[in-house]
């Protein structure tokens, strides 16, 4: 069982001369925060294929026991949105791109949906059924890509099991069908707070839990009070535990108790500078700082 406490991206002008010391190279910004928390999310995946040289720069800046979440491309989520025959490639040169190379730094696959995507039992089990299960998966889904990888990377360095996660934010997903869906395909239904109009439920369907804190007060925004955070901690020690809080709202069953569960909890209320710090203040209730 492990936990990790992270934040949502490194990269913000504000941060720097508060977060980050005075002077620091912007080049070494990851250096420092992955010195600071135990995951980052990887932001920049969502908008555009990285190159093999920015996987690589990533996993060498980090310590050798770092792990990043990924997040998935929003070509995929957004605008695609796993309906047609482009899908396939699409996902093939994200995992040609080079996501690989972060090998054992790599962690799990953060799926983030739009508000407006409506749960379509069809389709989404399609995408799930798309997306590899292990490493060998991956490279074998990767040697599908297209011209638009201009230096693909998909070298063997062992196999080993991926995870992923799904976020949604449309209330057509609060039906016991979703989180069942998820538990035959493995994947772990993102526990979303956020001070916005998205659905929000603790489902456990997987073998581990993601949580995304998107701020206290407005979106992306506000310090979660030492109260929210003592309330996160109880649930994360609950979760890691192998069982669940005894208030979790779910839309299905209860998950099956386990001995233990790894957690991930990314910290996304970036804005004024409060995700490095909660983060840092929740590790500190979990005794891991």
């Amino acid at each position: 069982m492990t936990v990790r406490i992270g934040i949502s991206g490194w990269r913000y002008e504000g941060w720097r001369g508060v977060f980050y010391p005075k002077g620091l190279a912007q080049r070494r910004e990851l250096e420092y925060a992955s010195r600071q928390v135990e995951s980052i999310e990887i932001n920049g995946s969502h908008y555009s294929l990285q190159s093999i040289k920015s996987w690589r720069a990533w996993h060498d800046a980090v310590p050798d026991d770092f792990v990043f979440a990924v997040k998935g491309p929003r070509y995929l989520t957004h605008l695609l949105r796993f309906r047609d025959e482009k899908a396939v490639p699409a996902l093939a040169n994200f995992f040609a791109s080079g996501v690989l190379a972060l090998r054992h730094k790599l962690g799990p696959f953060l799926w983030q949906f739009p508000p407006n995507y409506r749960f379509d039992a069809e389709r989404f089990d399609r995408f799930l059924s798309l997306l590899p299960s292990d490493t060998g998966a991956a490279r074998a889904l990767a040697r599908q890509h297209d011209g638009r990888v201009k230096s693909p990377w998909f070298a063997a360095h062992g196999d080993r099991p991926l995870r992923h996660a799904v976020e949604v934010r449309h209330e057509s997903f609060c039906t016991d069908a979703f989180p069942a869906m998820l538990r035959r395909h493995r994947a772990a239904l993102v526990v979303s707070h956020a001070i916005a109009d998205w659905p929000y439920a603790e489902d456990v369907t997987s073998d581990f839990i993601y949580i995304r804190l998107h701020g206290a007060q407005a979106l992306y925004s506000g310090a979660y009070a030492d109260k929210a955070l003592d309330r996160w901690a109880q649930r994360v020690r609950a979760w890691a535990a192998g069982g669940e809080p005894a208030d979790a709202r779910r839309l299905g069953k209860a998950a099956a108790p386990r001995v233990r569960r790894d957690v991930y909890c990314y910290f996304d209320n970036d804005q004024k500078v409060h995700a490095p710090f909660d983060a840092q203040r929740l590790r500190e209730r979990l005794g891991a700082a």
